[in-house]
């Protein structure tokens, strides 16, 4: 039964970006195949969600006129999946406020999506296990499962495989996002016609897996993103991106996701706000100079 006291809970939803993304296979399933190292950064969607007494089923609401607020949302959806599971029929009122930008390959939708389940948890003291919340999530996409176990994880099969892992000395990370999104689908089918066959995976990343602990600094020389060699030739602005980051100090660029964010990693926070301020004036780009996390789905405390 549900605490009178309890009648509101606030989550906190980070932005993830991945430092290494390779593309494999089809599965049976027909999702590809995923090799992943993610991390959450300090950018933030916060999603509020409170018992209704004066109506039953889903309301949601967003202040961002482009996010869908029925079924289409994946918030909508994960608060169903949980209502239907746990056989809930009070009301609930869900308020997303949106900082990630949508499209953009850091992953706000599923990481508002395990906070909405997080959320609804603990607002209904269904005592869930971490591995329960995942399973639940892993049916809305396949980013979703990994805001459970960061703010580090190694990611493999479809994103289900979820190994959480250790990155030490953090960094400053400059996301740079175009202006425009990347339909994943489009991206998806972008790499399937540049490719001639299906790539294994190297035994550089296989030696990766292994440890349960890597530094930053060991990390770097191996970063990819299997997406770029695909997607630049049709999206210019995008490898132009990357030069520009890298001309301005960053240790390494990459795109995050499947675009159209791109990161520049710094690891001096002078450095990397020397950075914001020139990108900055392009005015179609959304620029965020945030640190790497150490956490990732989190209660706001009133």
């Amino acid at each position: 039964m549900l605490n009178p006291k309890v009648r509101e809970v606030q989550v906190r939803a980070p932005a993830k970006i991945n430092l290494i993304l390779k593309v494999l296979g089809r599965l049976p399933n027909g999702y590809h195949e995923l090799w992943s190292i993610m991390q959450t950064v300090d950018l933030f969607d916060h999603v509020s969600l409170r018992t209704t007494s004066s109506s039953q089923g889903i309301q949601l609401i967003c202040p961002s006129s482009r996010v869908p607020q029925g079924p289409d949302n994946i918030v909508y959806r994960a608060a169903a999946l949980v209502l239907k599971k746990a056989d809930i029929h009070d009301g609930v009122e869900i308020s997303l406020e949106k900082q990630i930008p949508m499209g953009a390959g850091l992953g706000g939708g599923s990481s508002d999506a395990a906070a909405t389940i997080f959320g609804l948890v603990q607002l209904f003291q269904l005592r869930w296990s971490w591995p329960e919340m995942t399973e639940l999530g892993a049916e809305l996409g396949s980013d979703v499962p990994f805001f459970f176990y960061g703010p580090q994880a190694l990611i493999r099969g479809w994103g289900q495989d979820v190994t959480p892992m250790t990155i030490t000395g953090s960094r400053w990370i400059l996301l740079v996002n175009p202006g425009f999104s990347i339909e994943t689908g489009w991206a998806y089918q972008q790499i399937a016609q540049s490719r001639t066959q299906i790539p294994r995976l190297s035994a550089e990343f296989q030696a990766l897996q292994q440890r349960e602990a890597l530094d930053f600094q060991d990390l770097l020389p191996h970063i990819e993103n299997d997406f770029e060699p695909a997607l630049f030739p049709a999206r210019h602005r995008l490898n132009e991106i990357k030069d520009e980051l890298c001309s301005l100090g960053a240790d390494v660029a990459l795109l995050s996701g499947s675009g159209s964010t791109v990161f520049g990693v710094f690891s001096e926070e002078h450095a990397a706000v020397k950075a914001s301020e020139q990108m900055r004036r392009d005015p179609h780009m959304q620029v965020f100079c945030v640190p790497t996390s150490s956490s990732t789905l989190a209660l706001i405390q009133n």
